[in-house]
């Protein structure tokens, strides 16, 4: 582990080991967004556009960022978000993504595209881990999954609800790369065809926690907790759906507004630094979820690269509570940012502004 502290002291360093190992259709693949990427920068900006507003002469010699996700105790209100094909950036995909996470004390989120679909290392220890399905069958099917995923010990069950249309992503098609799980996929029409009375059905069998990834309007949230669903996942895929969307974080508040605490919110989209993460926490979040980054940081160096990012992440999360003059969350609201002008581009790594 020393010799990992040594070699990543920041997290751009991640960056550039894990270009420097990937192949470029996989880099691209990590790092790209739809058609124009117009709503994959508009994450970037919209978070850009949030400035803090700092408090002083406080005592912040202790500072607690634990956190509360669905009934149980977290270090951090960080979650790896679902990525299909992690093993596309380490050999042991899922299983190196919910250790990791287990040993940071984060959330993990296991995509049903994974060659390890249903694998939970260490029992218990593997921490609180979501499984997040893509819908390739009818009711039967899901209920099938859905028994799988409670048998192999998952805590929550999250259903993806922007890829009724799969999108156009340029870079791979220009490279004519295809992700090895799009080749295999059948039953893709399901997805096409899933609605609201299918949610409702889902709560009527079963009692595993339900979050829904993908809302991206208040009408939706509403929806989704008049349904009964435990978790509303702000997203758009982190811009690799509809293009020309609204960064994820400029539909927090209104979100948070309308859900009024009937249901825990999840965000993603953009999300690169501790600064990040707090401000989605100040404007209403209960997790930030980040997908780029912990696939950064496997490629860069496995399952220890991915504990080191928490790492660092937490180290910032640190650093900006103090000076920002509060010692938990709970203290933290929206009176701590205001807007701002950028100060560069919004390109997919412009929160790290070194490896310019």
């Amino acid at each position: 582990m020393t010799d990992i502290n040594d070699r990543f002291q920041v997290l751009h360093e991640f960056v550039t080991a894990a270009e420097a190992r990937l192949e470029p259709e996989h880099w691209d693949y990590l790092v790209g967004g739809t058609e124009t990427e117009t709503t994959q920068r508009r994450n970037r900006l919209a978070l850009d556009r949030l400035a803090f507003r700092p408090r002083v002469l406080r005592d912040v010699s202790k500072i607690d960022l634990s956190h509360e996700f669905l009934g149980q105790s977290i270090s951090l209100p960080i979650a790896v978000a679902p990525v299909g094909a992690p093993e596309t950036f380490d050999p042991r995909g899922a299983a190196a993504v919910m250790e990791a996470a287990a040993e940071a004390g984060v959330v993990s989120f296991h995509s049903s595209v994974t060659k390890q679909t249903f694998s939970r290392p260490g029992g218990a220890a593997a921490g609180f881990t979501v499984f997040q399905l893509y819908v390739r069958g009818d009711g039967d099917w899901v209920d099938a999954q859905v028994a799988e995923a409670e048998s192999a010990g998952f805590d929550a069950f999250c259903i993806t609800v922007d890829t009724a249309i799969y999108s156009r992503r340029e870079r791979d098609i220009a490279k004519r790369f295809v992700k090895p799980w799009r080749k295999a996929a059948t039953g893709i029409e399901h997805q096409a065809s899933f609605n609201w009375r299918d949610v409702e059905r889902f709560k009527a069998r079963h009692h595993i926690p339900l979050i829904l990834k993908g809302i991206a309007t208040v009408e939706d949230a509403r929806l989704a907790v008049d349904a009964g669903v435990e978790g509303v996942y702000i997203s758009n895929h982190g811009g690799r759906q509809l293009d020309h969307g609204l960064g994820s974080i400029q539909l927090l508040p209104d979100i948070v507004a309308a859900v009024a605490g009937r249901a825990t919110i999840i965000i993603d989209g953009g999300f690169m630094r501790g600064t990040d993460i707090v401000k989605a926490m100040a404007l209403g979040a209960d997790l930030v979820g980040l997908g780029r980054l912990p696939m950064l940081a496997l490629a860069a160096a496995g399952s220890p690269g991915l504990v080191r990012a928490v790492d660092l992440l937490r180290s910032e999360m640190v650093s900006a509570l103090g000076l920002l003059g509060v010692t938990n969350w709970s203290e933290l609201d929206g009176s701590y940012v205001t807007s701002g002008e950028p100060v560069r581009e919004a390109q997919p790594l412009s929160a790290f502004p070194l490896l310019e």
